[in-house]
C-alpha cells in the first residue's frame, strides 16, 4: 500500500523552475528551453543536488500531476483534467515525487514544498471505459497506429483495447528532466507492489492482463522520415527515450510502434530539443507489455537503476 513517504533518492538537478516544460535531455538546467530560442553562447553547467521522497497521491497534487500530464499529451484531445481527478481518486495506486524538506530552507519557499517533479500511477483503460478520458485515449492511440502502421498492427491494437477479459492498464510515468533516472525503480517497484495488493484485494486497477506505455522518445531529424510505413529494407531509426527506463519496456513489447507530435509541440517546449548539436525530432512510443512480463523488465531496471 502506499504510505506518506516511501522512498528518498539522491541526485543532480538543476533550477527548480525547469517544470514548465521538456528543456534539454542533458539536464543542464530550466534556461535550456529559452537557449533554443536565442543566440546566447553561454553554458550553463550548475549541478545541484537535490533529495527527492515519493509520497501517496493527494488533492494537494492536482496542478502538478495535471501539468506532467499536458506535457505528455501537448495537444491531443486529452481531458487531462478528468485523468488528474481519477489518479488522485483512487491513490492507492501510484506515488509522486517531491523535494526532501530542508530545515533551513523552510521559510523561504513555503510554496515549494508541495511541488510535484514527477508521479507515476495506472490508468485501467478497461474498467474506467466510458469515461471521457480514457476514450479520448483509446481514440488517440487507434488513430495514431492507423496513420503510422500496417494494418495488421492497427487490427491488433483495436483487438486488444476492446477484449473486457484482458484489461490494459497504462502506465503514467512522468517526471522533470533534471531528476535523476534513478528514482524510476523504486518508483516502479512501489507501483507493481500496489498493483498486486489491489489485485489481492480486488481494488481498482489492481487487475491487468497488459500494460501499455505512451514514452516521450527522440529520434534524429535529418534522417529520412519521408516513409512512415516500415519496408522491408528501411533501416530501423535509433529512438532515444526521455525516461531512460521506459527501453526495457520496449524491449519486451509484444506491440510498438512512433508517431510524430512535432507539429503539437511548441516551438521551445518540445520541437527543437537536440543532442550534441543534432536536432531531435519529437516522438511518441507507443508499448505494450504482458503483465507476466514485468518481473523480468523489474530485473532489468535493478541492474541498469541501483543507486
Amino acid at each position: 500500500m502506499a504510505t506518506p513517504a516511501k522512498r528518498r533518492a539522491r541526485g543532480p538537478a538543476g533550477e527548480q523552475g525547469s517544470h514548465s516544460g521538456s528543456g534539454s535531455s542533458e539536464g543542464s538546467d530550466s534556461g535550456s528551453e529559452s537557449s533554443a530560442c536565442s543566440d546566447s553562447d553561454e553554458p550553463i553547467a550548475e549541478e545541484v543536488n537535490v533529495e527527492f521522497e515519493a509520497h501517496s497521491i493527494s488533492d494537494n497534487d492536482y496542478n502538478g500531476i495535471k501539468k506532467l500530464l499536458q506535457q505528455l499529451f501537448l495537444k491531443a484531445p486529452v481531458n487531462t483534467a478528468e485523468l488528474t481527478d481519477i489518479l488522485i481518486q483512487q491513490n492507492h495506486i501510484g506515488s509522486i515525487i517531491k523535494q526532501a524538506e530542508v530545515q533551513e530552507d523552510s521559510s523561504d519557499d513555503e510554496d515549494d514544498d508541495d511541488e510535484v517533479f514527477g508521479f507515476i500511477s495506472c490508468l485501467n483503460l478497461t474498467e474506467r471505459k466510458g469515461t471521457q478520458c480514457a476514450e479520448q485515449i483509446k481514440e488517440l492511440l487507434l488513430s495514431r497506429c492507423e496513420q503510422s502502421c500496417e494494418q495488421q498492427v492497427l487490427e491488433q491494437l483495436s483487438k486488444l483495447l476492446s477484449d473486457s477479459t484482458k484489461p490494459v492498464g497504462l502506465i503514467l510515468s512522468e517526471r522533470f528532466i533534471n531528476v535523476p533516472p534513478q528514482i524510476a525503480l523504486p518508483m516502479h517497484q512501489q507501483l507493481q507492489k500496489e498493483l498486486t495488493e489491489a489485485q489481492r484485494t480486488n481494488k481498482p486497477c489492481g487487475k491487468c492482463h497488459y500494460y501499455l506505455l505512451i514514452s516521450k522518445t527522440f529520434t534524429e531529424a535529418t534522417k529520412s522520415n519521408s516513409k512512415r510505413k516500415e519496408g522491408k529494407n528501411q533501416p530501423k531509426e535509433e529512438l532515444m527515450f526521455a525516461n531512460a527506463e521506459e527501453e526495457f519496456f520496449h524491449e519486451k513489447a509484444l506491440l510498438k510502434f512512433n508517431y510524430s507530435v512535432q507539429e503539437e509541440s511548441d516551438t521551445c517546449l518540445g520541437g527543437r530539443w537536440s543532442f550534441d548539436d543534432v536536432p531531435m525530432k519529437p516522438l511518441r512510443t507507443v508499448i505494450v507489455v504482458p503483465a507476466d512480463g514485468i518481473p523480468g523488465i523489474m530485473e532489468k531496471l535493478k541492474d541498469y537503476l541501483s543507486l
